[in-house]
């Protein structure tokens, strides 16, 4: 008969909040025609468009004045061309590797898993800050049209990002129209806005703003800006800013299997007209940023595209309408591209944790088929990202373009490695763009070090090297390991046949714990079988002995003297004592260990059982054995109506009801309930219910406030007890019988009561079962 399982807690509240758990087979990797595959995997790209013109701007007009309208479009001539660089390069790549994984997996067919870390560590980084920045440039886009929620910025980034990690551990699937929907809308929009400030600047002329009109915009330096502001560093420091405008080039090289045959043509199709969009879409930004003077706030919002937009469509209902929509637009692009990275960044550590660079837990699919810690560990760095930054656009890019050029040098650098040894068909021309882009980047990444320095750059400056040496130290330890563990490969250890083996159990109290030990210890069939206990207190030590004859234990009971208190040092002398005495024994130390409540279990009891198996197993020819006994829930059985249990009950009520469909089939066939533990009487908890079972000592009747009652007197060897009841109730109990009796007890006059409980007489007085009710015989 199939036994109805209960699931946990933790599950049952896991199983509430992501849903039902998918199996397997489940598991499956939907190809991508090549639209879908643009609008899916172009967002992060795209969507930078939003904001790179404004960084710019940031850092020019507080030195270079109105001028720096002048200079945003040759940064963005600059920004471009490396873009056009990039792209090439990456066109390569996606032709040579379709396996997922992008410039890590480059990196580390070219030169070696060590030094694909290099790359591991930017494209990490790359994923968190992506989060922070998208989700942050998306807010700003809701508070630009919505101002009233502007000082709420920070908590409405951080409950987007709250709310991605939780659908992604539902197993949000980032394929299909509906993901690619935001892509094309935004787009569509931009376009539209591009042609009509054409149009307008063509005709009627845009308007321009005054920044010294606007209250809240960033500080404009006043005067000939061109020549007094715009050094080489401010200049630097703008253009690493619209660098940022480059990040999510690389999302469709590491994603490049999930395309449709031949994976590697459609991909560099679909990378080709990403570029082509990017670029248009940033020439056009930067053009009407150039036109109408669209200036930063110093608050983030709202953001030049808003301003800009407002410029371009103008007043009226249909240039509301349009305006609004832009920013539906560009908050559901920048969500998106946002949550781009719950995909990337857990696919990219499985693939660095499966080269044991990174721990083998973020390999394991959880409860929805999707790498659950990878999500979790995503969201948490990206939250602290926010809170530490306060959520500012500006205050993240230092963090998000180092990583982001990182991942092109070592892109283009692999490729160089690749061309050399394979030297295919055009190999010269094609390396000398990989080696191109590879350095350009390797100068931007310089640029950013250096402008960037002190605005947070020195951070990531010192953050990614130790990540780098943190990945390589995780995989030292995970081969020191693998060396141990699987050394009988080429030393196979020599099969060992014991003349004797012995075993103890550490005993500390006679409970049921030590009890179930024991009963394991006799199943060893072991040449001697000794219970063991180390002596710190003299006082205690003898109480044990005495409870243990008391008990008549057929186990003999050895009392080792510990005056040092140190147990696992003691285990160990005795196992190595046993050891010396009988040459090719072998010892086997069995520990019970008592599961208490998780949370409190922790904070009363220590967990001296591992200390003392952990020091038992560095001794040849000695092995340690945990016992486990489940306390806790031993507990919730003998005493149900506690507070926490019948908390437990109802939690445990609704997590029925969540997975009746999972486990239809075990509860048809589930056997009853368990009967509520036996208690001894001296272990009831007053004020609580239990059940006992003792031998009834004495009956008699009693008059109690005015009232006749029944008492009958029950004992074992752990106390007294009273059992009241009114009426005739109990009559047919007589002393002698031996009864179980449940309910709750209470502090009497003379001690424990238990009033009006239910009972059963177990035997007789003469210790046969009672004669059956002849009332109840069915014949």
């Amino acid at each position: 008969m199939s036994r109805n399982v209960p699931e946990s807690i933790g599950y049952a509240a896991k199983r509430l909040v992501l849903g039902r758990p998918m199996i397997t087979e489940q598991l499956k990797n939907e190809r991508l025609s090549n639209p879908v595959a643009l609008g899916v995997l172009a967002p992060d790209a795209i969507s930078s468009t939003a904001y790179g013109s404004e960084l710019i701007l940031v850092e020019l007009l507080p030195y270079a004045g109105l001028a720096a309208f002048s200079l945003l479009l040759p940064l963005t001539g600059v920004i471009l061309c490396i873009l056009i660089l990039v792209a090439a390069s990456y066109r390569q790549v996606v032709m040579a590797y379709t396996r997922a994984g992008g410039s890590y997996v480059v990196a580390r067919e070219n030169f070696g898993p060590r030094v694909a870390q290099i790359a591991a560590a930017a494209l990490l980084i790359d994923y968190v800050v992506t989060v922070a920045v998208q989700a942050s440039a998306g807010t700003v886009a809701v508070v630009s049209a919505v101002k009233v929620l502007g000082p709420y910025s920070l908590e409405i980034t951080i409950g987007v990002v709250v709310v991605m990690c939780w659908v992604n551990l539902r197993g949000l699937k980032e394929a299909g129209r509906p993901f690619a929907m935001p892509t094309y809308f935004f787009t569509g929009m931009l376009l539209l806005m591009i042609v009509v400030g054409i149009v307008r600047e063509a005709t009627t002329g845009l308007a321009k703003y005054v920044p010294s009109e606007l209250p809240g915009t960033v500080a404009v330096h006043q005067g000939n800006g061109l020549i007094a502001g715009a050094t080489l560093l401010i200049l630097l420091r703008a253009f690493a800013n619209g660098g940022s405008s480059l990040t999510g080039v690389e999302a469709i090289s590491n994603t490049v299997g999930s395309f449709r045959k031949p994976e590697g043509a459609n991909a560099r199709t679909v990378l080709t007209v990403m570029a082509c969009i990017l670029g248009i879409l940033l020439t056009g930004v930067a053009w009407l940023a150039y036109e109408t003077h669209a200036t930063p706030y110093v608050d983030g919002y709202p953001s030049v595209l808003s301003e800009i937009a407002r410029r371009v469509f103008g007043g009226g209902a249909l240039g509301t309408t349009l305006y609004v929509m832009l920013q539906i637009a560009t908050a559901a692009i920048l969500f998106t591209g946002a949550n781009t990275s719950f995909n990337g960044f857990p696919a990219l550590a499985n693939f660095v944790a499966a080269d044991r660079f990174l721990p083998r837990q973020l390999t394991k699919r959880g409860h929805r088929l999707v790498f659950s810690n990878g999500i979790l560990v995503l969201a948490v760095l990206a939250i602290v990202l926010l809170i530490t930054t306060g959520g500012s656009v500006n205050a993240l890019i230092p963090f998000y373009a180092i990583g982001v050029f990182t991942g092109f040098a070592m892109a283009g650098y692999g490729m160089t490695k690749h061309h050399l040894t394979h030297k295919e068909s055009g190999w010269r021309h094609k390396l000398s763009i990989n080696l191109a882009a590879g350095v350009v980047s390797t100068v931007v990444v310089a640029i950013f070090a250096i402008a960037k320095f002190t605005e947070g750059a020195w951070l990531v400056v010192v953050v990614f090297p130790l990540l780098v040496f943190g990945l390589i130290r995780l995989n030292r330890e995970y081969r020191a390991e693998a060396a141990i563990l699987e050394e009988f490969r080429t030393n196979r250890p020599e099969q060992v046949n014991y003349a004797r083996h012995t075993a103890f159990v550490l005993v500390s109290s006679v409970d049921l714990a030590v009890l179930e030990a024991l009963r394991y210890g006799h199943g060893l069939r072991a040449d001697e079988l000794t219970a063991v206990h180390l002596m710190v207190d003299a006082a205690q030590a003898e109480k044990l002995r005495a409870r243990w004859e008391h008990y008549d234990l057929r186990t003999p009971l050895r009392i080792v003297d510990c005056p040092d208190r140190r147990l696992t040092r003691g285990v160990q002398r005795l196992v190595v004592d046993a050891l010396a005495r009988a040459p090719r024994s072998h010892v086997t130390v069995l520990l019970p260990r008592r599961t208490y409540a998780p949370v409190l279990g922790r904070l009363l009891h220590d967990r001296s059982a591992d200390k003392i198996s952990r020091a038992v197993s560095e001794i040849p020819h000695a092995a340690a054995t945990i016992i486990p006994f489940d306390v806790q829930a031993e507990i919730r059985k003998a005493f149900p109506d506690v507070v926490e249990e019948r908390l437990t009950r109802k939690i445990e009520q609704l997590q029925a009801r969540i997975a009746r469909d999972d486990d239809a089939e075990l509860r048809d066939h589930a056997e009853p309930e368990s009967p509520a533990s036996t208690l001894a009487i001296g272990g009831l908890m007053v004020g609580h219910r239990g059940t006992v079972e003792g031998r009834v000592r004495n009956t008699f009747d009693k008059v109690i406030d005015d009232t006749s009652v029944h008492i009958v007197e029950v004992e074992d060897d752990s106390g007294l007890l009273r059992l009241r009841f009114a009426d005739d109730a109990g009559s047919d109990i007589v002393a002698g019988q031996l009864v179980r009796a449940s309910g709750k007890a209470r502090q009497g006059r003379k001690g424990v009561v238990m009033v009006d409980p239910s009972y059963e007489i177990v035997t007789d007085t003469d210790g046969t079962d009672p004669a059956p009710d002849p009332a109840s015989d069915p014949d």
